[in-house]
């Protein structure tokens, strides 16, 4: 079996906006902790919020959708916090973790294709696929690659950049043009991520 050959991972936006945002969440899950909810409480509040804007973007209220998902961004932040300041880290919270963030993604995606069947806009619709496949692919493409020794975390598009361009497009009543950018753009950084492992690959033969 190849072995691959083990780099310092590259900083994602991710990476920075938790690096820039930790002042300000830190003293909030202080005080969550104080109060005795538990990280897994704020992982089930952010879905059940993901839902709820699913719903309103089915309805037609992206406006109200956008900015739901503005109020419920934070709690992927802070349950991962809340759980290190308890010291109950662990690679199973970190699985659920990043399970229940393809389910927010995918409960708001599948609301915004509800949307467009019932007014009949197939360009929606098959944004709304691509968009959902491209940023499946995101994700697996980099647990698979981990799972054989490999870096994957790179890309113009990770999870926050989709929301940086989707909760805009909400709010704005555009969801259309956010989904044009998500669709290509997700796709884009798959391929990024497989042309980033298959270097890896051909690295590890030659040496």
């Amino acid at each position: 079996m190849e072995q691959a050959v083990k780099k310092e991972e590259p900083k994602t936006v991710t990476d920075y906006a938790r690096a820039i945002f930790k002042g300000a969440f830190l003293p909030i899950a202080v005080f969550l902790n104080r109060l005795g909810i538990k990280p897994n409480t704020i992982t089930i509040l952010g879905l059940v919020g993901h839902v709820g804007g699913a719903v309103l973007a089915a309805l037609g209220y992206m406006t109200w959708a956008g900015l739901l998902l503005l109020v419920m961004a934070p709690f992927d932040f802070l349950d991962g916090t809340m759980a290190r300041l308890r010291g109950e880290s662990s690679n199973f919270g970190a699985f659920v973790d990043s399970v229940t963030d393809r389910y927010s993604e995918f409960f708001i995606l599948g609301g915004l294709l509800v949307y467009f069947l019932e007014h009949a806009n197939r360009e929606g619709a098959m944004l709304v696929y691509l968009a959902a496949a491209g940023s499946l692919l995101v994700s697996y493409i980099r647990g698979r690659a981990e799972a054989l020794g490999y870096d994957a975390k790179i890309g113009i598009l990770s999870r926050l950049e989709r929301y940086i361009v989707l909760i805009p497009g909400l709010v704005f009543n555009i969801p259309v043009a956010a989904l044009w950018v998500i669709a290509v753009l997700s796709n884009v950084t798959a391929v990024q991520r497989i042309l980033h492992v298959r270097r890896q690959a051909h690295a590890a033969r030659t040496n």
